[in-house]
């Protein structure tokens, strides 16, 4: 996912719009090489190994990859969306954030 993950931080360099990644892979050396040779640009939290990390258990993760969504109220919209079905959820709530933003 990180190829689509960078171009949506990317898309949404000038709005109101964050990817925070949590990673559960079992060796935090080999993730925070991948995370380099990757460039991600976003933070990525690790979570231990498996689902049965801290993040992992307190948002009811039971596998990867998880999305979860938040508008800008912080309100979970979906925890299904991958993909172009991602792409028509922020298409959706984008909009709205920056309108709330300039209503500020």
């Amino acid at each position: 996912m990180y190829p689509h993950e960078r171009s949506l931080v990317k898309k949404y360099a000038d709005a109101p719009f964050a990817i925070v990644g949590v990673n559960s892979d079992d060796d935090l050396n080999k993730i925070r090489a991948i995370c380099k040779e990757k460039e991600l640009s976003w933070p990525s939290f690790f979570d231990g190994g498996g689902t049965d990390g801290p993040i992992s258990t307190q948002w009811g993760v039971r596998g990867w990859p998880t999305v979860y969504v938040l508008d800008h109220e912080g309100v979970i919209r979906s925890t299904r969306g991958r993909g172009d079905a991602l792409d028509k959820i922020l298409e959706e709530l984008i909009p709205k954030a920056i309108a709330a933003s300039v209503d500020q």
